[in-house]
């Protein structure tokens, strides 16, 4: 109805916390919902999100960023307990995390070069948790798919990053018209030697491009505009880099702004700053 909140929500998303624990990992997810949860305790958040997850007919649960869970630590061997009570909810549970395979998370894992596909050794160490087969017992109930990075070698790989660079080009906030600004000339293979194809890197480096586009008034995106900038991992801070979430920035060294002729006015990150150059 309108002026209400939607009661529908196919799909739910949430990010892992830092340290995660079974309470913080359902706050978040009744944050997702706008959930009360004031007050209460662990058997009653988990009740609650259930509760949630079935009264808002929620088919999947996305958490991202699931590498920030360490083995060694108790509370988060706890937090993969809930995430498996969580299987018996009617809901697909969509673990997202950089370098799930090698995590531990699964148990250490290789990649078989014939079939491609992730062999896990058998486990070696129980360690000290109490729950010693947590690992095993989600390589068992998940499967793994790999969502690398975009590739500009085969047509295939270039049609899709092309495809990304158009859907992008129609989310742009500049007053100048957007079409062709990311597609057209040389521009799509300098965005992918900029970012190497992580979908994290060419947003941020179309970020700042716009900001810097508005600011000088050009409203448009340019090589010459986006070599002034490199993106650094300070752009990032809601990325764990213990956790291997932060990419690797290709390097860049930045260029100098061209100052026109005549009085007028430069902008920079710090601020505008009269420039006379008479």
């Amino acid at each position: 109805m309108p002026g209400t909140r939607d009661l529908v929500a196919p799909v739910a998303y949430v990010r892992c916390p830092v340290k995660a624990t079974p309470i913080s990992t359902c706050q978040r997810i009744l944050d997702f919902y706008g959930e009360d949860y004031k007050g209460m305790r662990l058997e009653d958040l988990v009740r609650t999100v259930k509760t949630a997850v079935i009264e808002h007919a929620t088919k999947a649960l996305v958490i991202d960023d699931i590498t920030r869970l360490k083995l060694h630590r108790e509370a988060d061997q706890d937090v993969l307990d809930l995430i498996r009570e969580m299987m018996s909810m009617p809901v697909t549970l969509i673990l997202v995390g950089v370098g799930i395979p090698t995590s531990g998370l699964l148990r250490e894992g290789r990649r078989d070069p014939k079939t491609q596909e992730w062999i896990y050794e058998p486990v070696k160490d129980r360690g000290r948790s109490p729950n010693d087969h947590a690992a095993s017992q989600h390589e068992r109930r998940f499967q793994v798919v790999d969502l690398g990075p975009f590739r500009y070698v085969t047509p295939a790989g270039m049609e899709a990053w092309m495809a990304h660079l158009r859907r992008l080009e129609g989310e742009l906030r500049l007053l100048t018209s957007t079409t062709g600004m990311l597609t057209e000339g040389d521009m799509p293979e300098y965005l992918f030697n900029r970012t190497k194809g992580v979908v994290g890197i060419l947003e941020k480096l179309v970020q700042h491009g716009c900001r810097r586009a508005i600011k000088d008034k050009s409203e448009r995106l340019t090589k010459e505009l986006l070599n002034q900038f490199t993106v650094t991992p300070d752009d990032m801070p809601d990325l764990d880099a213990g956790s291997g979430e932060q990419p690797n920035i290709p390097p860049h060294e930045p260029t100098q702004k061209k100052q026109s002729r005549g009085r007028n006015t430069v902008f920079d990150d710090d601020g505008p700053a009269a420039a006379d150059a008479g």
